[in-house]
């Protein structure tokens, strides 16, 4: 009753081919962009900004670009932190070495370039699938951060290999502060995230499902599998390589190595996971719940050193944290192996009926 879309009709093609038909929908996600460019600039704090929500944009999307891989094409990744890498540091270099080049240009030079390296990667996937494929992927995040740290152009021969990201300037507008680059970084996720759900409603989205639900039936339908599997990879590791860079620019401030370790590929495959595979909901879903289990482990373990005054060592709160993440990977694999968008669409079928019983 409060989700029914009874009696909205749609009169045209245009209508019934819209991102978002029910009306409902379209009204939610207004008022959470309003929310998000309006309320919550002028209510969060620095550290809501530094911490929490720049963070949280950012691993929505470098998510949403595994997921595009994983959950809709049916290729599985290991190489996420690699791609977000060659994101930011050719970003950086394109920034540094075209004279004038926008910033913007920048960062989409940068998810090309991850493209790129995203489809050399994505070559076994002709021939291989499963574990073996995690492997080769596996592969990449080795070899990107050994060349990195090998080839000194690319970090523009720094002894150190940490470089401090050049300021983000937009039509005169510099980007200094983290309430600016908080209206950045959802602007770009925001459009990105919009292109992707589109993109799984077009022909290439559907051939990705096709070849996910059983690679051979696609083939013999005329799906060619060379040429989905490939692109798949390349527009994942787009979206990755963009998520790079604004996490080069918009939340660490430097650009390094050690910033995009396995243990990041290893967190963006748990979103997936939580969230909900094969879902673009399900991306920022689980991008939130990880990013916020850290710090509410944090407020509990301070709540119990304060109250029974117990002191709790920050190695025990790191241990905790896998744990904790652990045992929620299994749980959801168990439990519902859809993650968190699976229950919010049985929340949304519930509305539908409410408040009569089903």
């Amino acid at each position: 009753m409060l989700y029914r879309e009874a009696g909205q009709f749609r009169s045209t093609y245009a209508e019934d081919m819209q991102i978002f038909p029910i009306r409902q929908d379209r009204i939610a996600l207004m008022l959470l962009l309003a929310v998000g460019f309006v309320v919550v600039p002028m209510v969060a704090t620095q550290y809501w900004f530094s911490a929490l929500l720049i963070p949280f944009l950012i691993f929505s999307l470098a998510t949403l670009g595994l997921n595009i891989l994983t959950g809709y094409a049916g290729q599985i990744s290991l190489g996420t932190a690699a791609f977000m890498a060659v994101g930011a540091f050719m970003a950086y270099n394109a920034q540094l070495r075209i004279p004038g080049i926008p910033i913007l240009a920048s960062f989409a030079i940068g998810g090309l370039c991850a493209a790129a390296v995203g489809i050399v990667f994505g070559l076994p996937s002709l021939r291989i699938k499963g574990f073996y494929l995690a492997v080769a992927t596996l592969a990449c995040q080795f070899l990107v951060l050994w060349t990195i740290n090998r080839v000194p152009w690319l970090t523009n021969h720094s002894a150190s290999g940490v470089i401090a990201a050049q300021k983000i300037e937009i039509l005169g507008y510099t980007f200094d502060t983290p309430a600016s680059k908080y209206l950045l970084t959802l602007s770009i996720v925001a459009l990105m995230a919009l292109a992707a759900k589109n993109l799984m409603r077009s022909e290439t989205g559907r051939a990705f499902m096709a070849v996910r639900d059983m690679d051979v039936a696609a083939e013999v339908i005329g799906i060619p599998m060379m040429k989905t599997k490939l692109l798949a990879f390349a527009i994942s590791s787009f979206y990755c390589g963009v998520a790079g860079a604004l996490y080069a620019y918009c939340y660490l401030g430097t650009v390094e190595p050690e910033a995009f370790v396995l243990d990041i590929s290893f967190r963006v495959l748990f979103m997936v996971i939580i969230g909900g595979v094969g879902s673009i909901l399900g991306s920022f879903l689980g991008a939130g719940f990880i990013t916020l289990v850290p710090i509410f482990l944090n407020l509990g373990t301070t709540f119990i050193s304060d109250r029974f005054d117990i002191e709790i060592s920050h190695a025990l709160v790191s241990n905790m944290e896998l744990i904790t993440f652990g045992g929620l990977i299994i749980f959801f694999l168990i439990v519902e192996p859809n993650g968190l968008a699976r229950l919010w669409q049985i929340a949304k079928e519930k509305l539908r009926l409410w408040p009569f019983p089903h």
